[in-house]
């Protein structure tokens, strides 16, 4: 393993390198492109064999040290590890070797959890000076509850939460808007996408020049970093002896920031055969993909699977990079990344609500399997995959559940007529005062409120 400290580069190729410090804290490049790191320690089999009977913490300690050097130490990094996962990361069998990942044992039932928690504490390692951080973070849903609960008190932190009033679930915006003290929440009269333009923009606004800004959306790669190591987790804890089978993941994406921790931990060494991209309607990756032209969707579609109500993924420009092209902050493709290699690596389907609905329905009576619209996606996408790929049968398979079912009771009811049992993370929040401001999707009252509230007096 390199001793060296990791840099990180824009994938608008426009900055100089950083370290990973300053990633976390820019969030976005000064040239409005994401950073990527510039190279991927990785793992042998032979060290991916010997973490099977670890914690998930200390799975995560050995998959973060790879990237952290020169800003925590390794004693502070495990002890922010065991800090932020203290809670069980089920691997649900379901039939054959196909297993069912929850990442929804959180405080906030979200897996979320896994990167805002470390994000938080990484934030408070580095931290100095009585200057407030202000963290913006756009939501479709789950991201939101995630940072203000991780960021929730740390001190010389703020954080503003901008979500799309009308599409979130009542819990999840509860989530967010229960907490006050140093979280603000703004409920946005637009899409998901205006968010995270509004957002976006501000980071590369001259006039909020005084007020130090940061991300916890996934365009910081704060955020991809942890989501990586679920995969290293599930791996190692279900392939053969010797850590060298491949296996597929199917992942429901929408922002595309849980899709990129795979391919960091394919790049890490995991021997990923396919990674299955399962959207919902919103399906312009799936056929960018199928005819290799990019088209956002605007404006998104509404669905179900409201986290994934994304009509242009931020984390695609990341995937375009990894695969040798530049997409640039627009959407515009400056280069083509290398397709063939692409869909030999993925496998990309877009799942409506329909087959959504049919699909929580399906596998709760034929495995007692109980979904929520995003872990459906991802398993009708995994059906697919399976269905095209029968020579498969029996190898290692595992879809990702990224929400707990009591997030959306009343569709759970309605499908199944059952109520699903509600977590401890999410009791209790129908009876706590909600606060938050109402905006519009218009850039310049957003930027006026940040220097209203924010800005050096």
């Amino acid at each position: 393993m390199t001793t060296q400290p990791v840099r990180f580069y824009s994938t608008n190729r426009g900055v100089e390198d950083v370290l990973l410090a300053d990633a976390l804290l820019q969030g976005q490049a000064s040239d409005r492109g994401l950073f990527m790191p510039r190279t991927i320690p990785a793992f042998t089999s032979e060290q991916l064999a010997a973490l099977v009977d670890s914690s998930y913490a200390e799975i995560a300690h050995a998959v973060l040290r790879r990237f952290t050097a020169g800003m925590v130490d390794d004693a502070r990094l495990q002890a922010l590890c065991e800090d932020a996962y203290d809670y069980p990361v089920p691997l649900e069998h379901v039939v054959d070797r196909t297993y069912v990942m929850r990442l929804d044992r959180g405080p906030t039932a979200s897996f979320k959890d896994f990167a805002a928690r470390m994000m938080a504490r990484w934030m408070g390692a580095i931290m100095q000076g009585d200057t407030d951080l202000v963290i913006l973070t756009a939501t479709s849903g789950d991201t939101g509850s995630a940072v203000a609960h991780a960021y929730y008190g740390v001190p010389h932190v703020q954080s503003v939460v901008l979500f799309p009033v009308a599409e979130v679930s009542a819990r999840q915006r509860r989530q967010m808007t229960t907490l006050g003290k140093n979280v603000t929440t703004l409920g946005v009269d637009g899409k998901f996408d205006d968010c995270q333009a509004m957002v976006k923009r501000a980071f590369s606004d001259p006039a909020l020049s005084s007020i130090r800004l940061s991300s916890a959306n996934s365009i910081n790669i704060g955020r991809l970093l942890p989501q990586s190591v679920y995969y290293v987790y599930a791996y190692v804890k279900l392939a053969k002896k010797g850590c060298t089978e491949p296996a597929v993941f199917s992942v429901p994406s929408g922002n595309f920031g849980d899709m990129m921790g795979a391919v960091l931990a394919k790049r890490m060494g995991v021997p990923i055969r396919k990674i299955v991209i399962a959207t919902n309607a919103n399906d312009e990756v799936p056929r960018f993909f199928e005819t290799g032209t990019y088209s956002k969707i605007v404006p998104s579609l509404v669905c179900l699977s409201n986290a994934m109500n994304v009509g242009h993924p931020s984390n695609l420009a990341r995937l375009v990079d990894a695969y040798g092209g530049w997409m640039d902050e627009t959407g515009a493709i400056r280069e083509k990344p290398d397709m063939g290699r692409m869909r030999g690596d993925f496998f990309a389907t877009s799942v409506d609500d329909a087959q959504t609905r049919a699909t929580i329905k399906q596998a709760y009576e034929k495995h007692g399997l109980l979904l929520e619209p995003h872990g459906a996606c991802g398993w009708a996408g995994l059906g697919r995959y399976q269905a095209a790929h029968p020579e498969q049968t029996g190898s290692l398979m595992v879809s990702v559940e990224t929400a707990h079912p009591a997030k959306f009771p009343d569709e759970i009811q309605s499908m199944l007529g059952i109520d699903p049992p509600v977590p401890q993370a999410l009791a209790g929040l129908e009876g706590k005062p909600e606060h938050f401001e109402s905006a519009t999707t218009a850039y310049e009252p957003f930027r006026d409120f940040l220097l209203t509230r924010f800005g050096r007096k």
